[in-house]
This record gives structure tokens, sequence and C-alpha cells, in this order.
């Protein structure tokens, strides 16, 4: 065990303290359906986040934002549609924030409840988070890792285009999975 990690209950956590995510290590995602049965990814590379690690496990609070602008889901056309008005109107909303409410944490398996704003609409959302573990890189930075899940309905966010297939579908799913691989830098 390092000064970087403690032991809560038996479970190697990390230390209490400021963690800064490294946004070159950090991959927030999102996954959505097209005509409701292909896969889509896409991520946002533009992430700059603080966890506050409390000596409870519970105090642990995360502030993000997020530049929805670094949009990226590997087809420029889609990106564009995604930056629009359509979606997320980078123009008159370039940013989105999460700010966590909540943590229930047992070992290292935390559920994490926070606000998600896009567009200037506040909604809570629930994230199902793992602790992965702890690494110093080769300058001596001490990295937490962490992986997070969660779901969303994108229309609660006001992100409602869509069109109707023939067949009576949509060609884009109203829920999007949420995917959250962090490495955080230990600060103070």
């Amino acid at each position: 065990m390092t000064d970087a990690t403690r032991v809560v209950a038996g479970t190697e956590l990390p230390a209490a303290g400021t963690w800064k995510v490294d946004p070159g290590h950090a991959e927030v995602g999102f996954v959505g359906r097209h005509f409701l049965l292909t896969k889509v990814r896409g991520r946002f590379t533009g992430v700059d986040a603080t966890v506050e690690i409390g000596e409870r496990i519970e105090d642990t609070t995360v502030r993000a934002v997020i530049d929805m602008a670094t949009v990226d889901s590997g087809d420029q056309t889609r990106d564009d549609h995604l930056r629009s008005g359509d979606f997320f109107d980078v123009e008159q909303h370039p940013r989105a924030t999460f700010e966590s409410v909540s943590v229930t944490a047992t070992g290292s398996i935390a559920t994490m409840t926070g606000n998600l704003t896009i567009k200037e609409v506040s909604r809570p959302v629930t994230l199902a988070v793992e602790y992965l573990g702890h690494a110093r890189d080769p300058w001596g930075n001490d990295r937490a890792l962490f992986s997070a899940r969660g779901k969303i309905n994108r229309e609660d966010w006001g992100l409602v285009w869509n069109m109707v297939l023939e067949s009576g579908g949509l060609l884009v799913s109203k829920e999007i999975e949420l995917v959250l691989e962090i490495e955080a830098i230990r600060s103070s």
C-alpha cells in the first residue's frame, strides 16, 4: 500500500484528497443505437474534472465540465449534426456539467448520483462506479483508475431530434448509455 491509497473495511481505496482527471486518459463516452439496432459510440475529448475523495467515501464529490464541441463519434457528418441545434447546440450551449450530490459505496463499488446539465437543463443521473486500482506512472504521479456506467433518456435534456422509419421505428434511440473510463492524478 502506498500513501496514495488506504484500506477501508478491508478494501484498498484511493487516499482522501484532490484527484484531477487526466483528460488524455479519460474516456467520457456514450452509446446510442442507429435504426435501434447498431451501436454508435461517441466520446468527448474536452473534459475538465476534479474528484474530491472524502475521508468517508460517502463525502466524495465530483465536478466535471465537458466541452460539447469536442464530441467525436468517428464520423464528421454525424459529429457536425450532434453539434447543431438539433442536438447539443454548441454555439448557444458550449458546455455540459456534472456535479455529484451523493455517493454510497460497498468496497470498491459505488453508486454516485449527480446532476447532469446539458443545454441548461439539469436532471439527476445515477452512475455505477468501480474503483479499479492505483498505479504510479513513470513520472511519479499517483493515479486512481475508475470505470462508471449509467443510462439516460436523451429527451429528458431536450435532445429530441429523430426520424420515424418506414417500419415504424426510430432512427436514433432515446436511451443512451454513458460509459466512463477515468484516470485521476492525485494533486493533494
